[in-house]
């Protein structure tokens, strides 16, 4: 089937209901600069597609092939009280003084507690970290624990990843004598805890384009500001400069797992950090790739599926501080035992994940499906999964969630929105109210803390400010296509090609494609969770050109619409697929799978 047939066809999807209900568009894309990339940059015309259809211009192409960091990184100086904060770490640097990093549990709070570890320590200084405890210590810096970095001898604490709204412990630490550096990328409030420096892009006095750093990618621009200043002062005349390149597979992973865009200044970091991590130069991260099996090349699905979650749950379900640890030790006879470690809480985390969707799924069917905003509780849901879980429902949902545990009386949550929906905003005008006893967040995701007293006060306020957004977002329902194929256009090399694109993520999410007039050959469930589709474009067996494709459609037995799909293509009835081509290697060969995202009839 001819690309301009298959495009005159995919012009009327939009026409038709997909099983899951929703209307597949095709994303509009300049025929000329289409053209113009196919022939400037030598990419295929679908790859040259897609290309156009992200609203990259014939100007930044280059620059969005090839990202780099000398193109795109800006002067830390930019942010405010980042010279402040860089000068008193030099300082710290020179005179011998102890450095503490207080990190967060999560992923972003691991790798930027490692990052700033590894480079002090390559500079000489003695350091110190903490990692507060999710069930002990909650979120954020506490009072306690810093007091006891002091004791421990640090001069200066620098927070990564939290602090941004710790008035009353940070403040507390000063007046005991402490000077605090906050480092994060959290939405502030209108007033700032009364440190030293508060270096975050999304203070609300702040003017930086970099508001969609993760706090991994504000850290490592205070190293480079580091760096400056103690070049300028002269410190490297005797000694080697640390190597921040080196540093970029932590700025990588923390980058994606915390889904920040993967646009501009992310987009180097995250693409220059994964050549990093293919050198498996950090020791850490190369006994996590090794226990987790990783074995191809990595790429930002290593880092958010594989690397990420074995990071994120030490702090979810195990012990906190596993995270920096595995990836700021340099210990080999440690490593190794750490990474299994982690992995074995993984494993621990999916069967407590498992556990709480399935609580947290009836207790959803038990409430008003109908509110723009999904709230469900239960009692002593583990506080290490509920993020996992609202992810999971707000894709069941296709709405914002929240995730409630409650216990004696006081309820910790996790929420997850959908685009176009700021639940972050939501939470801190909550705040504002009094509505809530703390909380915080970005657009996408939050958490905040709730009596039972004023849950339903919150529930209702929650609805009335989101209830506009989410009806724009979901009278929408569409699902947008990148381009479509026939099966015989499903490739090797055109897969091969779609990498020019990568990496992928929020931002630059992953090609999607629509196969065209699929019919079934085969269907196997895998697991009983699982669905694998064998598929032939109406071929006959003796065809010479018949094109057979292996697809997967995964967690089909949470799939509402799965079992639709399997009766039509079971009646020997055409259908079309929307998903993603993905590379499968296997003994030294490769083919190509197709990951189904939706389906609707032929």
């Amino acid at each position: 089937m001819t690309s301009a047939l298959l495009l005159s066809q995919a012009s009327q999807l939009s026409d038709i209901l997909s099983f899951s209900g929703q209307r597949w568009t095709l994303r509009e894309a300049d025929e000329r600069l289409t053209a113009h990339f196919h022939r400037q940059h030598d990419l295929p015309e679908a790859v040259a597609r897609v290309l156009a259809g992200r609203g990259v211009s014939a100007e930044e192409a280059e620059s969005f092939l090839n990202p780099t960091l000398k193109a795109l990184l800006p002067d830390p100086s930019h942010l405010k009280d980042m010279d402040i904060a860089a000068e008193r770490l030099c300082a710290a640097v020179m005179s011998g003084e102890c450095v503490a990093v207080f990190g967060d549990y999560d992923v972003d709070g691991a790798t930027s507690s490692a990052l700033l570890l590894r480079f002090l320590r390559a500079l000489g200084t003695r350091c110190l970290s903490h990692i507060p405890d999710r069930m002990r210590e909650g979120y954020g810096p506490n009072l306690p624990a810093l007091l006891s970095l002091k004791a421990q001898g640090a001069a200066v604490v620098v927070t990564v990843d939290c602090g941004t709204v710790a008035f009353e412990p940070l403040e507390s630490a000063t007046q005991a004598g402490l000077d605090i550096i906050v480092v994060d990328h959290h939405l502030s409030e209108a007033r700032l805890p009364k440190v030293l420096a508060v270096v975050n892009p999304n203070r609300l006095d702040e003017t930086s384009p970099c508001r969609t750093l993760a706090a991994v990618g504000v850290t490592f621009l205070l190293c480079v500001a580091i760096t400056r200043q103690l070049r300028a002062a002269g410190w490297f005349a005797a000694r080697t400069e640390p190597n921040l390149l080196a540093l970029l597979d932590l700025v990588a992973l923390g980058t994606v797992c915390d889904v920040m865009p993967l646009t501009g200044l992310n987009r180097a970091f995250v693409s220059q950090g994964l050549k990093v991590l293919a050198t498996r130069s950090n020791p850490g991260l190369a006994a996590l790739a090794d226990v987790a099996g990783v074995s191809d090349v990595p790429n930002a699905y290593t880092l958010g599926f594989l690397l990420g979650p074995r990071i994120n749950a030490g702090g979810r379900v195990g012990k906190a501080d596993l995270g920096t640890r595995l990836l700021s030790s340099e210990d080999g006879a440690a490593i190794p035992s750490i990474a299994r470690e982690l992995d074995v809480f993984n494993a621990e985390r999916k069967a407590i994940e498992t556990l709480v969707l399935e609580q947290a799924i009836a207790a959803a069917e038990a409430s008003d499906t109908n509110a723009p905003v999904l709230v469900v509780r239960g009692e002593g849901w583990h506080q290490g999964v509920i993020g996992i879980v609202a992810g999971r429902l707000k894709e069941r949902y296709r709405k914002p969630v929240a995730v409630v545990s409650f216990e004696n009386g006081v309820g910790k949550a996790s929420a997850r929105s959908i685009t176009g929906v700021d639940f972050g905003g939501a939470v801190a005008s909550a705040k504002a109210q009094g509505l809530l006893l703390g909380g915080g967040g970005h657009a996408m995701a939050a958490g905040f803390t709730v009596s039972d007293a004023q849950f339903d006060a919150f529930v209702a306020s929650l609805n009335a400010q989101l209830a506009v957004p989410v009806a724009a977002a979901m009278e929408v329902r569409s699902m947008p296509l990148d381009g479509v194929l026939g099966l015989s256009g499903a490739t090797v090399d055109m897969t091969h090609a779609l990498s020019a694109l990568a990496p992928f993520g929020t931002g630059n999410p992953e090609p999607r494609f629509a196969l065209m007039e699929c019919r079934l050959l085969r269907a196997d469930w895998l697991k009983d969770t699982h669905l694998r589709l064998v598929l032939g474009d109406g071929g006959t067996g003796g065809r010479a050109n018949a094109a057979r494709l292996k697809t997967m459609l995964f967690r089909a037995s949470e799939t509402p619409w799965a079992s639709a799909l399997l009766e039509h293509a079971r009646g020997g009835k055409p259908f079309h697929l929307a998903g993603h081509l993905r590379l499968n290697r296997w003994n030294g060969q490769e083919s190509v799978d197709f990951t189904i995202e939706d389906a609707m009839p032929a």
